[in-house]
């Protein structure tokens, strides 16, 4: 699953939520598969941003006048 997909997912579950189109029989499926996807937007946001502050670490090593 990528980021975006679960993303997606997650709007869909909220809008259902917000619309009140979730029956009171499935909203606690809903609320657990929403917390299932936050959980795992928010590792791969944190796994992203450690990617991406080491690139950077790297680029900024490179222009380091030797």
């Amino acid at each position: 699953m990528t980021y975006e997909q679960a993303f997606d997912e997650l709007r869909m579950i909220a809008s259902e939520i917000e619309d009140e189109t979730v029956s009171v029989d499935v909203l606690a499926e809903k609320v657990k598969r929403a917390s299932e996807l936050i959980s795992y937007c928010q590792t791969k946001l944190r796994s992203t941003e450690v990617e991406v502050n080491k690139i950077i670490k790297q680029m900024e090593r490179k222009n380091i006048p030797e």
